[in-house]
């Protein structure tokens, strides 16, 4: 996006139990639900040597599974335990698994990663055999301040210790690991979390340096050990599995046949550095894009990010961005990354040796690989014959024939190339090919998915239409791209809706607070706004003003007083929260340093680097910070603090001034251009959800964009922000890309026909099945699903249900929404913290409370039967908290900012009583729905909900 101070105003006056750390607080809440999904989540325990399939289906019912739980205060029948010893832990993947043992000499703070339903477990190091259990208990105190809440003791001098550790920290989980783990944890078994026992399939021999197998007389010898120290302790053994670092089939195969013996394994490699297979598999949402840009195009402006990103967080992925003429990471391996993507514009890389090395190795590691545009490097002829690969002699000259092509060829467009645009390539028997193409005798495949990936040359990736400034996608990015990538189709996480409800938001850019309106009334923009806007439509709303426009030391110190009253009034409406739009609008911000945050002065041009404020030499910490101070201190009301900053400018910050907003302590918001119309209706005009800028500088983008793009940068139509109901309608339908946000400047309040478009603009979402949200609830919910945790539930090595029919999600309770495929809906028996589902257009929305559910996921006709008896959540125009269901129906807390309701499924004969009152229903076959009182201010009101449904 591209904003800029509007000139028609510019002459005017200018222009952030198992539960023990909770990342949110919220401990009631999850308490009981959390429990539930950890028993959900794993194999039941095996009280007998019952046969494999009875313990498979114990698992696969989380809703019955806390049933099973031993009777030791936080301790799950089967905990869903990790052991991760490297030095870079995936805190996202990890929080999958109920415990982690990490180990502190790397330095790991537990403090900085608190996670609502894990729990760090600090692997301690050799005790000298002589030290005191007291003393060695004591020596732990330090681990447990930074943040560790359970131990893995695996010497005797350790294991000594239990009971004085626990006694000196009873929520402790101690976990015995070692050899002869079973017979030293015999007699602490009361104080223990688990066990670690020997490996069931797969060990280490010669030190640890060597894989083995374990002969089946020694596994089954190990096996009734297991299931016997349980029965006599109702401690839990895990079985500690080994198999290649990149060997995901060798730990899913490892894994899955421990569990058909009814013990929990956990599989990684010699130096526990995986995120490793145990009876979940944590599926990775990370990609990573490859790309060779330009030298100063900023990241925002890659195809990379414009136009590959999309698809891929649509399916549930989070990307990742690298230069493939920098230096390229190393740790791409399959356990964290879902695949590669190399996109390359330009003709040649500075080291095409390299880059085909580090290509090599990602392969070698089974990560796979897709190329768009072209490989980077001479693939036909230096990998032909690994790559499947068959190299075909040219030139090509004849004209072109199409032998065949798939469905996804000429999804938004259909390329016309010319021969001179092939690339001389033929796939092998193991390749299939998507379009194959005849010039003269060369067959050649232009497009195809390879047993290592896939590829798509050029032109059937973007074509750019150079006569009206528009592109289009020559293939269809989510079926190629699923194909090459071998993307798991998962419960994807949502940011786009909750419950149901396509969630709406508005937020205003502070530019032209200080511009006089064009009729009569009202003298300033904000004023008008206040009065036809801010105060008609009562709905959570962020507004923002510019301090440099605003404020006494800014360019208009003479109506400083005028303008800051007005700020003060909107700022004090109950459903407003603020935003700041910085100090002095900067504009181009590839004009900051990347590594200092200071301003690089290229000398000369016309364009202005921000607002001409008379004395000021930029200073990002000014501009945030500073901002934010001048807000709180003179124009927030009592009680109210500045909570987001919304980028101003061409929204393309660096990684380093993004940083210093999350360290101002508040969110931000901007970029991105979604502006997809039914004149340029193409994917390629859907931004992603953010982008990620590096370590703790994600940012994330304004879901639509502002009434500026629509207007012909403010030149006119000035009603022509109506237009974004084009963009809200071919961002839902037929895929729900976005939420909606009204998103403008102050500058409309100057205008007749801006005021007007408002208003249209408004009233018609008003009418649409929408959830109004704060701002923040959006952001919030971006960064939960940028860290969000999707796992499956393994199989037992001859389980007749699906490998891919029961999934845990976890996040840190902002992400309360999954889309599963159509076609397919939860079964509610089976799944733990789901509060119901609504079949929409493009899938089934699966509402979930807390950060946490399993979901048991199945075809919708096997699950009419299965729900027909359950009342369920279907849809609700508000937030469901501490969801359970009890004897006579469900209970919950709810609570809205407009016009709340909830609509429940097979409650038609129920009664609801909210806040111990009983409320007025409306009917309609098996259905009910209530209405509750709305928030009056930002803080919501939750209220308790009691369904009735006792026959």
């Amino acid at each position: 996006m591209r904003t800029r101070i509007a000139p028609s105003f510019g002459a005017q006056v200018g222009a952030p139990g198992v539960v023990a750390l909770i990342k949110r607080l919220r401990l009631s809440t999850l308490a009981t639900s959390v429990v539930r999904c950890c028993a959900a989540t794993l194999i039941v325990l095996a009280t007998s040597l019952a046969p494999s399939q009875a313990v498979y289906a114990q698992a696969a019912s989380p809703a019955r599974a806390g049933e099973a739980l031993a009777n030791v205060s936080g301790r799950p029948a089967q905990p869903n335990l990790a052991l991760f010893y490297g030095s870079n832990v995936p805190v996202d993947l990890l929080q999958a698994f109920d415990a982690v043992v990490v180990d502190p000499a790397h330095s790991f703070d537990p403090a900085a990663h608190p996670l609502a339903h894990t729990v760090w477990i600090a692997r301690t190091h050799p005790a000298d055999p002589g030290v005191t259990p007291n003393a060695f208990a004591q020596s732990l105190a330090p681990l447990w301040q930074r943040g560790y809440r359970g131990f893995l003791l695996d010497t005797p001098a350790a294991i000594a210790a239990a009971e004085t550790i626990r006694a000196a920290h009873p929520d402790a989980r101690l976990v015995v690991a070692g050899p002869d783990a079973l017979q030293a944890a015999q007699t602490h078994a009361k104080a223990l979390y688990a066990v670690v026992g020997d490996s069931l399939v797969r060990g280490l021999g010669n030190a640890g340096a060597q894989l083995l197998d374990v002969p089946d007389a020694t596994r089954a010898s190990r096996v009734v050990a297991d299931r016997a120290f349980t029965q006599q302790t109702g401690v839990p053994v895990v079985s500690l599995e080994y198999c290649p670092p990149a060997d995901r089939v060798c730990a899913r195969a490892t894994a899955a046949t421990v569990l058909a013996t009814g013990v929990v394994p956990y599989v990684t490699d010699a130096a526990a550095d995986v995120v490793g297979v145990g009876a979940i598999e944590v599926l990775p949402r990370k990609i990573l894009v490859v790309q060779d840009p330009a030298a100063g195009l900023p990241l925002d402006e890659t195809p990379g990010v414009r136009d590959l990103a999309t698809p891929l967080n649509y399916l549930g992925y989070d990307v990742e961005y690298a230069d493939a003429n920098g230096q390229l990471p190393s740790d791409i391996t399959p356990d964290r990354y879902a695949g590669v993507v190399a996109w390359f514009q330009g003709d040649d890389l500075r080291d095409s040796s390299a880059w085909r090395t580090w290509v090599e190795a990602r392969m070698a590691a089974h990560v796979p690989v897709a190329f768009l545009g072209q490989f980077g490097f001479d693939a036909e002829q230096d990998d032909g014959a690994a790559l499947d690969l068959l190299a075909v002699a040219g030139p090509f000259n004849d004209p072109l024939e199409i032998v065949s092509r798939d469905p996804m060829i000429g999804f938004e467009i259909d390329p016309k190339p010319g021969p001179r645009d092939l690339v001389g390539i033929q796939v092998g028997a193991a390749s299939r090919s998507l379009l194959r193409v005849r010039s003269g005798n060369a067959t050649l495949d232009e497009v195809a998915v390879t047993p290592w990936g896939g590829y798509a040359m050029n032109p059937y990736t973007i074509v750019s239409l150079n006569g009206i400034g528009q592109e289009r996608w020559a293939i269809q990015p989510i079926s190629f791209l699923t194909a090459a990538l071998r993307l798991r189709q998962m419960p994807a996480p949502n940011v786009t809706t909750e419950n149901g409800r396509r969630l709406f938001m508005t937020h205003v850019d502070g530019d032209g607070f200080a511009s006089r309106v064009e009729f009569p009334g009202a003298d300033y923009s904000g004023e008008a706004l206040y009065e036809q806007v801010f105060t008609r439509y009562k709905i959570p709303m962020t507004l923002s003003v510019i301090e440099g426009e605003v404020g006494p030391k800014g360019l208009y110190p003479q109506i400083s007083p005028r303008l800051e009253e007005i700020a003060r009034k909107m700022f004090a409406l109950p459903y407003v929260e603020i935003g700041t739009h910085t100090y002095s609008h900067p504009f181009e911000w590839e004009d900051v340093d990347a590594t200092t945050g200071e301003r690089i002065d290229r000398g000369g041009g016309d364009t202005a680097f921000s607002l001409n404020i008379p004395n000021y030499k930029f200073n990002i910490d000014r501009e945030i910070t500073g901002s934010i101070d001048y807000i709180n201190s003179r124009l927030a009301p009592p009680g109210k603090k500045t909570v987001i900053l919304q980028w101003p400018g061409n929204c393309e910050p660096p990684a380093i001034v993004v940083r210093k907003v999350y360290a101002a302590g508040v969110d931000n918001i901007n970029g991105g251009d979604t502006v997809i119309t039914k004149s340029a209706n193409s994917w390629t005009n859907i931004a992603p959800i953010g982008v990620d800028k590096g370590p703790g500088a994600y940012q994330v983008y304004a879901p639509n964009q502002d009434e500026n793009v629509y207007t012909n940068d403010w030149l006119g139509p000035f009603y022509g922000f109506t237009r974004v109901l084009e963009t809200f309608d071919l961002t839902d339908k037929p895929l729900r890309f976005k939420p909606i946000d009204i998103y403008y400047h102050m500058y409309s309040g100057t205008k007749v026909a801006s005021l007007r478009a408002l208003d249209q603009i408004f009233s018609t979402v008003l009418k649409e099945p929408v959830l109004p949200v704060r701002v923040t609830d959006y952001t919030h919910k971006v960064l939960d699903w940028h860290n969000f945790a999707v796992a499956r539930a393994v199989p037992p090595a001859g389980a007749a249900r699906s490998p891919d029919s029961n999934w845990i999600v976890r996040g840190d309770g902002e992400v309360r929404e999954l889309r599963a495929p159509p076609g397919s809906v939860p079964d509610l028996r089976a799944s733990a913290g789901v509060t119901g589902y609504d079949v929409g257009a493009d899938g089934t929305y699966i509402h979930f409370a807390d950060g946490a559910a399993s979901v048991a996921i199945t075809q919708a006709d096997a699950a009419q039967a299965a729900n027909a008896q359950l009342p369920y959540i279907a849809i609700a125009n508000g937030y469901v908290r501490q969801f359970k269901r009890t004897a006579r129906g469900v209970a919950f807390e709810f609570g809205g900012y407009y016009q709340p309701f909830v609509q429940l499924a097979n409650a038609g004969t129920c009664s609801v009583e909210v806040a111990g009152r009983s409320v007025a229903v409306q009917r309609n076959s098996s259905s009910l729905r209530f209405d509750t009182s709305a928030s009056a201010d930002l803080q919501m009101n939750y209220q308790p909900v009691e369904v009735n449904c006792a026959r």
